[in-house]
């Protein structure tokens, strides 16, 4: 396993819980506090550190200190990594897509052309 698919790994487990991802759409908007980042979740501040936790180990987010306010950031780079491994399957996705178009137009054709031959034997 290289070091690349580690994180990869790391930042996929961390996208998985739906929770996280809502944090992280949260920090998308700008740094905000633990206080501020649990606010609209029903679940307790301590499961939400935990969130936060996991988040940081993946390093999708950063968190820093003053004082007693540490304010946690959203960190893009993990995400540019999973989108441009994502991306490299976009090209099979787009053929397989261009396949099947092309599979379905010649059924289309041939349907066509069999239903004008059922038309032309029930006229004579």
């Amino acid at each position: 396993m290289t070091i690349a698919t580690d994180r990869l790994s790391f930042t996929f487990a961390a996208l998985a819980d739906p929770t996280r991802r809502e944090i992280l759409k949260r920090l998308a908007k700008g740094e905000a506090s633990v206080l501020d980042i649990a606010r609209p979740f029903k679940i307790s501040l301590p499961a939400v550190s935990k969130h936060l936790k996991v988040l940081e180990k993946a390093r999708l987010i950063s968190r820093g200190r003053s004082a007693q306010y540490r304010p946690c950031t959203l960190e893009a780079e993990p995400l540019k990594e999973a989108a441009d491994w994502v991306d490299q399957y976009r090209e099979f996705w787009e053929q397989s897509f261009d396949r099947l178009g092309d599979y379905l137009k010649t059924m289309q054709l041939h349907e066509a052309k069999k239903n004008a031959a059922s038309r032309s034997r029930k006229r004579r």
